[in-house]
């Protein structure tokens, strides 16, 4: 079992910068590959960048490529999502997940409960 706890969200403005921290407890998250999704109101959640165990591949959404980076320290235990030049389209809650190495939100098996962002114009 792996609980997973969200920080970092926020309200900032377009433009700017926020870093998204994901912790891990209950097993090491060496055992997992992890994905950030994101759901704004009155949609689906969409996957925004997942990061092999190792690290050593990622993904991302073309809506965030090259301006999103996860990244992770499974020392400890910690997976980032490091955003930069912010748009108001990425308001959402943000979640991150735990399982195999995918785009596809049902093959994760453990979630947190998200962490809002809010970007103004």
């Amino acid at each position: 079992q792996v609980q997973l706890v969200e920080s970092g969200g926020g309200l900032v403005q377009a433009g700017g910068s926020l870093r998204l921290s994901c912790i891990a407890s209950g097993r090491t998250l060496s055992s997992y590959s992890m994905g950030w999704f994101r759901q704004a109101p009155g949609k689906e959640r969409e996957f925004v960048a997942a990061i092999s165990w190792s690290g050593s591949r990622t993904i991302y959404a073309d809506s965030v490529k090259g301006r999103f980076t996860i990244s992770r320290d499974n020392a400890k235990n910690t997976v980032y999502l490091q955003m930069n030049s912010l748009k108001p389209e990425d308001t959402a809650v943000y979640y991150c997940a735990a399982g195999p190495y995918s785009p596809r939100a049902r093959e994760y098996e453990y979630w947190g409960q998200g962490t809002s962002v809010t970007v103004s114009s």
